[in-house]
């Protein structure tokens, strides 16, 4: 499971932290799941993000690996949920999109996008690690630069406070005339 932080100020956006959760095969699939849950707590409680984005299941051919990614998501996202954080998700090829102008860039084509945008310099490339600053970065365009969409579906945390009028026209300000 890759897992990557960005903190964004106005347009700026820089990389805090990249990496993986190396699982070993051999653990039972419910000790993974846990390892994923405490991953994600630790990672929420020491950095203190204000958003959670993942990148939303993509359809294979084997049912068992998509399963299985499946309960991984869930277990992340639940965390998060729990945690206060609302959630988005984005398919690939709007992360791909969003990062390099082309849903159909492969992997390499990504990463090289990432070090120029964030001005990385030459990292240990884990593309598991990559992919999920990648869904930061996209999450960042998204939701923070004006005339950005979400592209994304958002899951809202039962934690934040519930939808009103005064938040909407806040969040829409050309959709509310004052009639």
């Amino acid at each position: 499971m890759g897992f990557g932080l960005v903190h964004c100020s106005g347009n700026h956006v820089r990389m805090i932290e990249m990496g993986v959760l190396k699982i070993p095969a051999r653990k039972d699939t419910y000790e993974r799941l846990r390892l994923i849950h405490k991953k994600i707590e630790e990672l929420i409680s020491s950095f203190r993000p204000h958003d959670f984005a993942i990148e939303a299941p993509f359809f294979g051919k084997n049912v068992q690996s998509m399963l299985k990614l499946g309960r991984a998501q869930g277990v992340a996202i639940a965390t998060a949920m729990h945690a206060g954080l609302s959630v988005t998700e984005y398919s690939p090829r709007k992360v791909k999109q969003s990062i390099t102008g082309n849903g159909n860039s492969d992997k390499i084509q990504v990463w090289k996008m990432l070090k120029t945008i964030l001005a990385l310099e030459e990292l240990t490339q884990e593309y598991d690690a990559s992919d999920a600053l990648a869904v930061a970065v996209c999450h960042h365009f998204q939701r923070h630069i004006p005339g950005g969409t979400s592209g994304g579906k958002a899951m809202k945390s039962p934690r934040k406070a519930a939808s009103s009028w005064e938040d909407f026209v806040r969040k829409n300000p050309g959709r509310a005339t004052g009639r």
